[in-house]
């Protein structure tokens, strides 16, 4: 028995040997197997904002999603000459003019708000502006950008009539901006628009004003690009003789300015003016040429915010 023993302790402990080892190997390999996986995983990206979906606060006449940056003041200067198909004798629209000069200041980086006044019926206009919606990429994406508009206007026109007060020289414009920067050069942007006139001319016109404005812009090189803008208005609330808003556009960007050349059916540079007064035909020569100036301040640093 003594004799026996000493090998059959042999043989089990190479046979516990063997099962440990057996026992082992599986889990070892399931954490080698987990930890490879691990480093496989995609990592984790925080959303990225897209920036400089358009160069300006305006596209061409319309404003754009872009809000400047906080505490930035833009100056704007719109000029609208004549129609082109006005004759040698006009030099072709160069002899008349329409001007709008505004001021723009950035509460925050998305809240905008301003005011200008045109010379077309004197007209004094203020809006806010705020970006509700910023496209972004990475591991949340938010597909396009979107910017709520809203502005008021009011006829400073001369007129003794004593009915027509304040109230009834008011008109408002609303909208809803949504953008997608589709590439470094392709831009895009859809614009519902409502205009509410509080007068009209007569009881068959209505006072609410419905269009889709649509618009972009491709860029050429760094610093150039060709823009289009198109308003179409919704029929039964189109006023009496007034078409749709067509305007083709060129911009140069030279460090704080932006100059916007263009062509356009509408002779007025704000909204209740170019969406719903435009009396123009495009195709007929009833075109303006005209330009933006766009020149940015900064007036506060973004520290002075935090504070």
């Amino acid at each position: 028995m003594q004799t026996i023993f000493p090998h059959y302790r042999g043989w089990l402990a190479s046979f516990l040997v063997f099962l440990l080892a057996t026992w082992a190997a599986p889990a070892w390999a399931q954490d080698d197997l987990l930890g490879q996986l691990e480093n496989q995983k995609t990592p984790v990206t925080t959303p990225e904002p897209v920036t400089a979906t358009f160069k300006s606060t305006r596209l061409i006449s319309g404003h754009t999603v872009e809000t400047p940056g906080q505490g930035t003041m833009v100056f704007l200067i719109s000029h609208r000459f004549g129609t082109i198909n006005s004759g040698a004798y006009n030099f072709f629209g160069l002899d008349q003019a329409s001007i709008r000069l505004g001021l723009e200041y950035a509460l925050t980086n998305k809240l905008e708000i301003g005011i200008g006044r045109s010379s077309i019926e004197k007209t004094l206009d203020g809006f806010v502006k705020y970006r509700a919606i910023r496209q972004t990429t990475g591991s949340k994406i938010m597909p396009v950008s979107l910017t709520l508009f809203a502005s008021s206007a009011m006829n400073m026109l001369r007129d003794d009539r004593s009915w027509y007060t304040v109230p009834r020289r008011l008109t408002y414009s609303y909208q809803a901006l949504i953008a997608r920067k589709f590439s470094p050069n392709l831009s895009l942007q859809l614009m519902p628009t409502l205009i509410h006139r509080n007068l009209v001319q007569d009881n068959t016109q209505s006072n609410d004003v419905y269009a889709i404005g649509v618009g972009g812009r491709q860029k050429l090189t760094k610093r150039t690009s060709i823009n289009a803008e198109y308003y179409y208005l919704v029929p039964g609330t189109m006023p009496t003789g007034v078409r749709n808003a067509l305007a083709l556009g060129f911009d140069i960007e030279t460090g704080g300015h932006i100059f916007q050349l263009h062509v356009t059916n509408s002779q007025g540079m704000i909204e209740n003016h170019f969406v719903a007064n435009t009396r123009g035909n495009f195709f007929n020569g009833d075109i303006y040429f005209g330009f933006n100036v766009n020149r940015n301040f900064t007036i506060r640093p973004k520290e002075g915010f935090r504070k």
